[in-house]
């Protein structure tokens, strides 16, 4: 099924007659229906909207680099967190995605593009935690050297700051890496456009965060979206070098795609005043992301399913 992809059991040769026709019987091979592939003029990002079997879509983004391959891929149809600066978020959680459902996304652009995808994040659709035994399970065969063969280290998962899964995570040893989407340098701010941190606090999160660092031998990578006048001024920039000192990790900055009339992405000169305060003094890379796709809505936060074919059910 992996790796020569196939989806029919009489094609499988290498086993015999009478399996292949049990196997027709009492199996299928599920593949999503590609609904519609939009193609960014300005980057050549890839946004792939999917149907799945009961009639419900998710959106798989492809970021083509000089030297990798990365697929964006969706873990929920929506997402239950509210998140004010996602376009998920609006839409409510409808159901988790099968695993089988995640590992198609990575096999569908696989197989349209012709050429091995070289890395997976998980950061399209949905809180990857809140699916959380699916999601291992799919990572290990996309992993798997029987499957799509991508290693560990290039497989990312990001969390909105799901504090028992981050602490589960580490206790189980997993070696898949971990960004966290932290996005605020106080609890109010949080709290405002993150609703998990009124559960899951900045002092609990941040604690949660310095374990898993520790204890995987990993950098953990801090995703930080800038917004204006939320949480881009000097003092947040502070503030995160605070907040970040002593947990080995890298830093991401992202400028605000706008998903609401509610927040704006800062001019040119803040964005790099923030990175130019934090850069010298962190102690860890801190990459400034330019934005990819935001002209056919596929950048950071702006994944929704197309809200016109998914409704909160």
């Amino acid at each position: 099924m992996y790796i020569r992809d196939l989806d029919r059991f009489d094609e499988m040769t290498n086993i015999s007659k009478e399996l292949r026709k049990k196997l027709a019987r009492v199996a299928y091979i599920s593949r999503l229906k590609l609904a519609e592939r939009q193609i960014s003029a300005i980057s050549g990002t890839e946004k792939f909207l999917w149907q799945l079997e009961d009639g419900l879509y998710i959106e798989s983004v492809l970021i083509p680099e000089k030297d990798r391959r990365t697929v964006c891929i969706s873990s929920q149809v929506g997402c239950a967190l509210g998140c004010k600066i996602c376009a998920t978020g609006k839409l409510g959680l409808t159901r988790n995605l099968y695993t089988h459902e995640l590992v198609e996304q990575v096999m569908g652009i696989q197989r349209m593009l012709g050429e091995k995808i070289s890395n997976v994040v998980v950061m399209g659709m949905g809180e990857p935690f809140q699916n959380y035994d699916n999601l291992l399970k799919a990572l290990y065969i996309i992993k798997d050297s029987d499957g799509i063969a991508i290693g560990h280290r290039k497989i990312t998962i990001s969390t909105a700051g799901l504090v028992p899964e981050i602490k589960r995570y580490s206790e189980e040893g997993h070696q898949f890496q971990l960004a966290l989407s932290l996005h605020a340098t106080t609890d109010a701010q949080r709290n405002k456009i993150m609703p998990i941190n009124k559960k899951y606090p900045l002092d609990e999160l941040i604690t949660a965060s310095r374990a898993y660092a520790q204890k995987a031998r990993s950098r953990l990578t801090v995703e930080y979206v800038l917004i204006d006048g939320i949480n881009d001024t000097p003092e947040d920039a502070h503030r995160l070098i605070k907040m970040l000192k002593g947990i080995p990790c890298k830093v991401n900055l992202i400028a605000y795609n706008p998903t609401s009339d509610e927040f704006k992405r800062p001019d040119k000169a803040r964005i790099q005043a923030f990175s130019d305060i934090i850069c010298p003094i962190l102690y860890a890379p801190v990459t400034l992301r330019l934005s990819k796709g935001d002209d056919i809505d596929g950048a950071c936060g702006q994944l929704a399913g197309t809200p016109k074919y998914n409704t909160n059910r």
